[in-house]
């Protein structure tokens, strides 16, 4: 029998709610939140049956999973936590839950320092980033370059609506980085000052396409356009496995007030609210591979045209079904 959703522990319904209204942000922490939300389900479940459990379990994957759409690190750890879910007493499989979650948990925190430290090669003494939005890969980056001994600046671009921006600011401000934070339709005019564009991203497909925060296609091109070289920082927890077999990537559609204040909203429809405005806010674009030069990873740095091998080597070329369904 399916779980109902009583069922869910209130730690994996406040995760998810934190998730779907980014008070919890970020690829990675996205993922550690969940892992951690999937093993409290599993350490306090009072369930006394295999399927039972499994029920459970299932049921806070799919509440987790349903949140943000377009972050893969979510359905990738939970795809990770809950693998082995198959057979067994209901404390062995507690016990494999418990252990795929901190496996799980551990292995983030050495994939973001391996990535940074391979992501500090490209950066030289002296050089000036320009970042968009918020990213722990892309600032482990810059931070293992300071470890190094390096001198970088950066040239944040704040990343309407939700200004995240600001948080990368602050961050590089705690490092003693020199920042100059922008307005985002500046962007091309401060690429002739920039020797990195640096970025991380919500997904990879096989192609090399990159899913990210809505403005780096553009960010992208003009870069392209001005010789200035685009690195994408993401551990292989963003690659999208269903990509290999033809599937696409969900563009998340968020809430229009993001966009409009409720008085914004009454000025240009009037006091009626009218029928004439629609407000869209996606919150990611594609940028294809043809404008990266490198997507750097814990596993190493390469052309985005080759990411495909690689998400062979860790997924294999087909999918079964996906632990949080039937």
């Amino acid at each position: 029998m399916e779980a109902s959703e009583s069922e869910v522990h209130p730690t994996v319904d406040a995760a998810a709610e934190d998730i779907a209204t980014m008070e919890i942000r970020g690829a990675a922490t996205i993922a550690d939140a969940a892992a951690e939300a999937l093993s409290v389900q599993a350490d306090e479940s009072a369930a006394d049956a295999p399927e039972a459990f499994r029920a459970e379990m299932r049921a806070a994957g799919r509440r987790l999973v349903e949140t943000r759409p377009t972050a893969v690190s979510l359905p990738n750890a939970i795809r990770y936590v809950l693998r082995g879910m198959e057979g067994g007493s209901v404390e062995a499989l507690r016990a494999s839950v418990l252990d795929g979650a901190e496996e799980f948990r551990t292995g983030l925190d050495q994939a973001q320092d391996n990535l940074g430290r391979i992501g500090a090669n490209r950066l030289r003494d002296g050089d000036t980033v320009m970042t968009h939005c918020h990213s722990t890969d892309a600032l482990s980056c810059v931070e293992a370059a300071l470890d190094q001994g390096k001198d970088v600046s950066a040239i944040v671009k704040e990343t309407r609506p939700r200004k995240q921006g600001h948080i990368t600011a602050r961050e590089l401000r705690e490092w003693d980085v020199p920042v100059t934070l922008v307005v985002d339709n500046a962007a091309r005019r401060y690429l002739d000052e920039t020797d990195h564009v640096l970025v991380g991203a919500d997904s990879i497909a096989a192609d090399g396409s990159v899913i990210n925060k809505i403005g780096t296609s553009g960010l992208a091109v003009n870069a392209r356009e001005r010789g200035v070289p685009v690195m994408v920082a993401a551990q292989t927890l963003k690659f999208h496995p269903d990509t290999m077999t033809g599937h696409t990537v969900e563009i998340e559609m968020r809430d229009e007030r993001e966009v409009l204040a409720l008085d914004e909203e009454v000025e240009i429809n009037g006091d009626d609210g009218g029928d004439g405005l629609t407000v869209e806010n996606p919150a990611f674009d594609v940028t294809p591979p043809r404008y990266v030069d490198a997507i750097v990873t814990e596993r190493g740095q390469f052309p985005p045209e080759s990411i495909v091998t690689l998400m062979r080597e860790l997924f294999g070329d087909q999918q079964g079904g996906e632990p949080w369904e039937e």
